[in-house]
């Protein structure tokens, strides 16, 4: 089974997701911005991606600029930030066979899929 961890409103999770169609891959679609992940599931997914919760979050994000940049966080207290507020989490991640890959640029989830 894959699973997309997908933002609509993402360019590059749109392009993942399309990547995954034309080839004629079907995925399991969560909304992870609706359902939301749990502090287990995150960590699931930080074990399959080898990264830590440093790496993962989109420093980027408004939230994170306004609330968490200059602070020096535990990895537990960055993992209850994105598990709070989900647009920190980078996407899409692609979970194949219990590997993981974060789809930037879109053509990188292919190396755990094929």
């Amino acid at each position: 089974m894959i699973t997309i961890y997908h933002n609509p409103r993402c360019s590059k999770s749109r392009q993942t997701l399309e990547l995954l169609n034309s080839r004629g891959i079907k995925a399991d679609i969560r909304l992870y911005l609706e359902q939301h992940l749990s502090t287990d599931e995150l960590l699931d997914l930080l074990a399959l991606l080898n990264m830590t919760a440093d790496q993962l979050v989109r420093k980027s994000e408004q939230y994170f600029k306004d609330n968490l940049r200059g602070k020096a966080l535990t990895q537990d207290q960055l993992i209850k930030a994105m598990v709070e507020n989900p647009k920190l989490i980078e996407r899409p991640i692609v979970v194949a066979d219990n590997k993981a890959a974060i789809g930037r640029p879109p053509e990188a989830v292919l190396e755990i899929i094929e």
